[in-house]
């Protein structure tokens, strides 16, 4: 078995998009959009969300991962966007935009206050005097199980390339710290290889992503609890502020 860091290296990043997921943050972002005449995805991986923002508008895909960028760069449609590696708590694009948004719970890889913080200000510093903001991040108190095992996630899927895949999610949670450690396996099922990679998200509390925001110079004009539009309540299953600058 090979273990290697999630979401940077090209044998993982292949695996990424193979398994179904609901897209209603795209709906919801595609929607929130309307009218911004530039966008800014944050955390953008392999830019399925970025290209189809960038029909009409000038947008920006930032990720640090290479492995990422250059399958978002292959996308049909991916020469509309311009594509930059960087870290979300220090860059400087030089410009603003009247969008920004950072989903598929990318909030929950900054592990600490400090690094949450420091992504924030730069929302803050690139966000345009009327550009909204808009993120996601799983809600500690949901009443849901954190922590899943092998056998519960096992499922079988194809790869253009390699064929039949197994994969499954390993993942324990830490009440104390509120941070959840996990793996992503995936085994080609041809040839017996197994591609894995550990990594660590953080739950934050609502009240504790409200004071990070107003520290930030951000405000918060509505609180959803699923990219659906529901609102926000104390156990919702997401935590999602849709704000602008303070």
């Amino acid at each position: 078995m090979t273990h290697r860091t999630i979401f940077t290296d090209p044998d993982l990043a292949q695996f990424y998009e193979l398994t179904p997921r609901d897209r209603a943050d795209h709906t919801f972002c595609k929607e929130l959009a309307n009218g911004a005449c530039s966008v800014l995805d944050l955390g953008c991986g392999t830019g399925e969300l970025t290209v189809q923002l960038a029909e009409d508008r000038h947008v920006v895909g930032l990720d640090p991962a290479a492995a990422m960028l250059e399958i978002a760069r292959e996308r049909p449609n991916g020469e509309r966007v311009q594509w930059i590696q960087a870290d979300a708590r220090s860059f400087d694009l030089g410009e603003t935009f009247d969008l920004i948004c950072l989903t598929g719970h990318s909030f929950q890889f900054f592990l600490t206050e400090e690094d949450q913080f420091a992504a924030l200000k730069m929302i803050a510093k690139h966000l345009s005097p009327e550009g909204q903001f808009v993120f996601d991040t799983r809600n500690p108190n949901f009443p849901g199980r954190k922590t899943r095992c092998k056998e519960e996630t096992l499922s079988q899927t194809q790869h253009p390339n390699l064929g039949a895949i197994e994969s499954w999610n390993i993942s324990e949670y830490d009440e104390v710290t509120q941070t959840l450690s996990f793996t992503n396996a995936y085994r080609q099922l041809e040839t017996g290889e197994i591609f894995s990679a550990p990594s660590q998200i953080k739950y934050t509390t609502q009240d504790k992503v409200d004071q990070l925001l107003e520290e930030a110079g951000l405000c918060v004009e509505t609180w959803l609890g699923e990219w659906t539009g529901e609102p926000y309540h104390s156990v919702s299953r997401e935590i999602i502020p849709i704000g602008r600058r303070a």
